[in-house]
Parts: structure tokens; C-alpha cells; sequence
């Protein structure tokens, strides 16, 4: 089975996204999942509005698997949870 995508969504100057990044990205280490950052304003200066549209109001959002998971916290418990039932953590 392929490692869990995580992906944080977040805007430019948001000290909550930088601190969930930071919580992400040592989970990352110990749960074994893959972390992506996207910041919504630079992928809808892309050419990519649609996060935007869809999550800018509530940022920082998780992602998992292409999946809202939580937003403006990281639930970790759930996540741990969640990434246990797919069978990818160690």
C-alpha cells in the first residue's frame, strides 16, 4: 500500500499554518505519511482558484488523501486513527 498523502493548505503570513506545518511535519517522521504544503494564494495565482474558492475562508486545512480531515487544528488523535485503519503506520 502507498504511504498516506497529507497535504496542508495554507495562505502566506499565517503563524496557525506555520505551527500546524511544524506539527505536521514531525508526525510525518513518526507516522510515516507523506506532507505537502500548498499556499491557496499562490496556486490561484497559477492558474488554480479552486482551493481558494473552496478553503480560504478556513485555513489551515488537512488534507488526507485528497480528503478534508480538519481545519484551523490538526485532530490528531483522528489522524492517527485514521492513518492506523489504512494500514501505513508502524
Amino acid at each position: 500500500m502507498s504511504a498516506a498523502q497529507v497535504c496542508l493548505l495554507v495562505r502566506s503570513g499565517c503563524q496557525i499554518c506555520g505551527r500546524l506545518g511544524d506539527q505536521l511535519t514531525a508526525l510525518a517522521g513518526e507516522l510515516d505519511f507523506e506532507l505537502s504544503v500548498v499556499d491557496v494564494d499562490e496556486a490561484a495565482r497559477a492558474g488554480d482558484a479552486e482551493l481558494r474558492a473552496e478553503y480560504g475562508d478556513r485555513l489551515p486545512v488537512v488534507l488526507l488523501d485528497g480528503t478534508e480531515h480538519s481545519y484551523w487544528e490538526i485532530d490528531e488523535p483522528r489522524l492517527r486513527r485514521d492513518l492506523a485503519a489504512r494500514g501505513d503506520v508502524r
